[in-house]
């Protein structure tokens, strides 16, 4: 998978230097992940959240941050939605959310 926006996951760990490992972790399974269908995501996240949209959400560093992408699978590309605190998070609606909001 090509992932869109990296940049923003960058800028987060930066803010937040406990999330870097898990989030460069998932970075570099995502990168190597192949995902046709939400199934597959769920087969290797089974905490993830499939929703509308095309959207997954991710749980990071165990529960304490989200992350929120959405999945074009005929492209083979991930785009960065939200990254953020479980509280942050819970502000937003997840199958609307965009990094530029």
């Amino acid at each position: 998978m090509h992932i869109v926006a990296v940049k923003f996951l960058r800028a987060f760990w930066e803010l937040h230097p406990d999330a870097e490992q898990p989030l460069k972790s998932w970075i570099h399974e995502a990168k190597k992940a192949t995902w046709a269908r939400p199934a597959q995501i769920k087969e290797q996240y089974r905490s993830a959240s499939i929703l509308k949209n095309q959207r997954v959400v991710f749980n990071i560093k165990g529960n304490d941050y989200r992350l929120v992408v959405s999945v074009a699978y005929q492209f083979q590309a991930v785009y960065v939605k939200f990254i953020g605190t479980h509280k942050a998070y819970g502000t937003i609606d997840a199958e609307t959310v965009g990094m530029e909001d």
